[in-house]
């Protein structure tokens, strides 16, 4: 990393003092930054790796400790635990886009705080520490940082998709036209947060907020999946 002291702040966050330090400046490189300098290693590679890293784990962890469940079951709950915005969790609750390497340009866009980015660079992580250190290091790393989610996960309160269960339940009462609006949008072009609601008709059944209008049309959605479920306990 550029600043020495930002990598060992990253370190303690994550609780890995790594041996090859490179291996952490690489998974924190964005290819944006790579394709401006010659001859400068990303962390694509590394996320490819970590990917299978964490798959291997959390498919171990869930068949050693839910024996009672189906290879169908596991792999649904597999699914949920390493997806997207699990990975995107775990990247915030470090404030990993603060760390990343990437160009101006693309950090000028938002790239610090894009899901795809920060999820992608938690794999690449993974793969270093897997490197670095080995599977047993890794495999305590992932599941100290993953227990919450895969706990949420085995008690169903983890949906992969808000907005396609909003739709399987109000569609079981026919075919009904759900929209999603744009309410409004504030902060600076890097920084910029949408506001969205879902309504059917008239009716304003959730809004949420979000760092992309397609996070916001997720958290509006998911407020209204929980608001039903108040309003019929």
């Amino acid at each position: 990393m550029e600043n020495k002291r930002y990598r060992k702040e990253l370190e303690y966050k994550l609780g890995i003092v790594f041996k090859d330090e490179s291996l952490l400046n690489v998974a924190l490189t964005h290819s944006s930054y790579a394709n401006q300098k010659k001859h400068v290693k990303y962390n694509e590679r590394l996320e490819f790796l970590g990917d299978s890293v964490l798959q291997l784990v959390i498919t171990e962890y869930l068949f050693m400790n839910y024996k009672e469940k189906s290879e169908g079951e596991l792999s649904k709950k597999r699914a949920l635990i390493v997806c997207e915005n699990s990975l995107f969790e775990v990247a915030q609750r470090w404030k990993l886009g603060e760390y990343m390497i990437m160009s101006k340009g693309e950090e000028l866009t938002g790239g610090r705080y894009r899901a795809s980015i920060l999820a992608d660079c938690v794999e690449a992580i993974i793969a270093a520490i897997y490197l670095d250190r080995g599977i047993e290091v890794a495999k305590t790393f992932i599941l100290g940082n993953f227990k919450g989610i895969i706990d949420r996960a085995m008690k169903n309160e983890i949906v992969l998709d808000y907005k396609t269960k909003l739709q399987e339940r109000l569609q079981e009462h026919g075919d009904i036209d759900i929209r999603y609006d744009l309410i409004k949008f504030e902060g600076p072009p890097h920084r910029r947060k949408f506001f969205m609601q879902v309504q059917i008709d008239d009716s304003i059944l959730g809004k949420g907020e979000g760092y992309s209008k397609k996070e916001a049309e997720q958290n509006a959605a998911k407020e209204a999946i929980k608001n039903m479920e108040e309003k019929y306990e």
